[in-house]
């Protein structure tokens, strides 16, 4: 039973990890053009569809390495923030990398982009400290066996047992 509770606290974290990570990678690209004074206003619903799309990109892009970094530290009972930071990472970079075309010839990534890149990576890393606040400070709780109960107290001096 407590193996089902783990499982929807690891799906509502990895959603809001999600959400975040979303938030950062559209904050960074559009970062230029909000910044840009003489463009004017933008809209506050296409900021709202972009984060949408942003969200949903990411959490479908990011479901496979992130589920095996979650099953490696739930597994291990890997708890430190210094993991899930670095796995958010790896995390990050590994969705940004299958985006980019891979030329089998020269082993070589074609058409890296530097500043993506590391947009994708610091949003992984925000979103695994975001996991980590939500359900890493936690992994591997649910093999744990609960504490024994306590005994009763003990009898009166003057009583006796019922029988």
């Amino acid at each position: 039973m407590a193996l089902i509770g783990r499982m929807f606290v690891i799906l509502f974290a990895f959603l809001a990890a999600c959400f975040v990570a979303g938030m950062i990678v559209v904050g960074a690209v559009l970062y230029p053009e909000i910044s840009d004074l003489d463009s004017g206003m933008i809209d506050q619903s296409a900021i709202n569809v972009i984060l949408g799309f942003g969200f949903i990109f990411l959490s479908g892009f990011a479901l496979l390495p992130a589920l095996v970094v979650v099953l490696i530290t739930e597994a291990f009972y890997i708890r430190s923030v210094l993991a899930y930071a670095i796995g958010g990472g790896i995390v990050g970079a590994a969705c940004y990398l299958g985006l980019v075309p891979f030329d089998t010839e020269t082993l070589q990534f074609d058409g890296i982009i530097r500043r993506h890149l590391e947009i994708m990576t610091g949003a992984g890393i925000v979103a695994g400290l975001v996991y980590w606040l939500i359900a890493g400070r936690t992994a591997g709780a649910w093999r744990e066996p609960p504490p024994p109960l306590r005994p009763p107290p003990p009898l009166p001096s003057q009583s006796r047992p019922l029988s």
